[in-house]
């Protein structure tokens, strides 16, 4: 059982999707609680209630979870409000709670504390959230991946190549200093995104863009693949403890290093002079630029495949279910 948000978004949609797929492709039955347009492997229950955050609906979904105990799932993985697992805190029936951000320690205490021993634990998306949890209560790091059948793996890329930035527009994303680091290393650079800071965009980004500095606005899938395939580098110049940041993992699906900064789970994903450079200040990541071209890409790609994959991710997880139902029976 996967009690999923009501509305399905973004990188949390893949994920989830990816895990059932994954789980029902190794014969594992799974029942998926989202939204009643969701479409991915496993029986899907719609949610009642749509509304994400509102009490009335976020009681209803509840409810309607609860009412499944009786059918005694042999693990029960919510990627959503750890509120709608409330009901079944005091089962016997093994829980995980996955965090895709910084978590709520109070909650997360409060939770083992109304938990049958040894039935409750935590993941987060990168060890510096997983982290956060372990004073009080299980907590595993389990990264978030990519379908590698997705992207395409390019061993090589000219050598005129434009450095990529890919990402929401705003401040704490660092595209102004993807920029600088641009006109710094003598690179040309293509950023990728919404606008979600119109303000700072038509302020720290429109003024600087020319023939050599482009944004090409929103991208999909396909486009995605191409941008990232044909670049140079990835440049993840964040300013905040970004939980994980999915992009990096699709830089690496096609062979593509990173150059970033030691924020959130950029020191996690990024192998020191492997698969990328993690450093401080703009001139820094600038001269790292210079020495992207000495990475190997086809090391990229397996770090990908060994970490940030389908089979990766599901492996954790599978793993994690076996590990938490043992300890379940074992109290």
């Amino acid at each position: 059982m996967i009690p999923v948000p009501p509305t399905l978004y973004g990188g949390i949609e893949r994920i989830i999707d990816m895990l059932a797929r994954g789980l029902e492709g190794r014969g594992h039955r799974v029942t998926l609680f989202a939204h009643r347009d969701s479409q991915t492997a496993g029986e899907l229950v719609p949610y009642a209630g749509e509304r994400p955050g509102h009490p009335v609906d976020l009681a209803r979904n509840t409810i309607s979870i609860a009412r499944l105990v009786a059918t005694r799932p042999d693990v029960v993985h919510s990627f959503g409000r750890l509120a709608t697992l409330l009901p079944l805190l005091p089962t016997s029936i093994p829980k995980v709670m996955s965090y895709q951000r910084e978590p709520t320690l109070s909650q997360v205490r409060r939770a083992v504390q109304l938990s049958r021993q040894d039935t409750m634990a935590f993941t987060g998306c990168a060890e510096h959230i997983a982290a956060k949890m372990r004073p009080v209560a299980p907590s595993y790091a389990v990264f978030n991946g990519v379908p590698l059948d997705t992207y395409t793996f390019q061993a090589h890329v000219e050598d005129d190549a434009p450095l990529a930035f890919l990402g929401r527009i705003e401040r704490i994303k660092g595209t102004h200093t993807a920029i600088e680091v641009a006109e710094q290393s003598g690179r040309r650079l293509v950023i990728a995104g919404n606008v979600s800071d119109e303000a700072y965009f038509e302020a720290e980004v429109r003024p600087r863009l020319s023939d050599r500095i482009e944004y090409v606005g929103p991208v999909d899938d396909v486009q995605k693949n191409e941008l990232l395939g044909r670049s140079l580098a990835f440049l993840m110049p964040i300013e905040w403890e970004e939980p994980f940041g999915i992009v990096m993992a699709e830089a690496l699906a096609c062979g593509t290093p990173i150059v970033g900064t030691p924020r959130g789970s950029v020191l996690e994903v990024v192998l020191e002079g492997e698969t990328g450079f993690v450093r401080e200040t703009v001139g820094e990541m600038a001269q790292a630029v210079g020495r992207v071209s000495t990475l190997d890409r086809a090391a990229c790609r397996a770090d990908c495949e060994a970490r940030f994959s389908d089979r990766a991710i599901v492996d954790a997880y599978e793993a994690l279910y076996h590990e938490r139902i043992a300890a379940a029976r074992a109290t």
